[in-house]
């Protein structure tokens, strides 16, 4: 089975990103394995650290190595994506080997796709940026579709997740349209 890795740009442990990913890790269930990057002890990037590769940043390149595929989910944050997961790409997208800058690095060729909850712009501006800086790290993004979710103001006022029939249905088709692209 193929292995298809998940990345939640917040670390808030009930974000309405990590409920969205379970919403759509129930349906890949059988087809892939699922599994969700843990990064928060990743350093901020730093080129000094970069001789001597930080343990946890060694561990998320060997996580993405292994991924045949890769869903973000993301918030959107002042119309981007969140810092953290700047930080966490940053780091991916340079070369294992910073002895030669020709050698690859651990997300080059990778398949990879976006979705994301928050106001009401869906995410379309984080994700937009998001597509541009995955297709400059060499990765191959599935952009359409991509499900931006509006969440609703129980969600804010009342840290409610509930999305409609039709959000569902937008999270399963780009599900079995990722599902394809990784099966390629």
């Amino acid at each position: 089975m193929k292995n298809i890795l998940f990345i939640v740009g917040s670390l808030r442990k009930q974000s309405f990103n990590r409920q969205l990913a379970g919403l759509a890790e129930k349906m890949l269930e059988g087809q892939f394995n699922i599994q969700y990057l843990d990064f928060e002890d990743v350093p901020l990037m730093n080129q000094d650290l970069e001789a001597n590769t930080p343990a946890p940043v060694a561990r998320v390149r060997k996580e993405v190595l292994a991924a045949d595929g890769i869903w973000i989910f993301t918030p959107e944050y002042n119309f981007s994506y969140p810092g953290l997961l700047k930080n966490l790409l940053d780091w991916l997208s340079r070369p294992m080997d910073i002895s030669d800058f020709t050698n690859p690095t651990a997300a080059v060729g990778k398949k990879v796709t976006a979705s994301g909850a928050g106001g009401a712009n869906q995410t379309a501006s984080c994700r937009a940026k998001l597509n541009d800086l995955l297709e400059f790290m060499k990765m191959q993004v599935m952009k359409e579709p991509q499900t931006g979710i509006a969440l609703g103001v129980e969600a804010w006022t009342k840290g409610e997740f509930n999305l409609t029939d039709e959000q569902i249905a937008q999270l399963k088709t780009q599900a079995e349209k990722f599902a394809a692209f990784v099966n390629e």
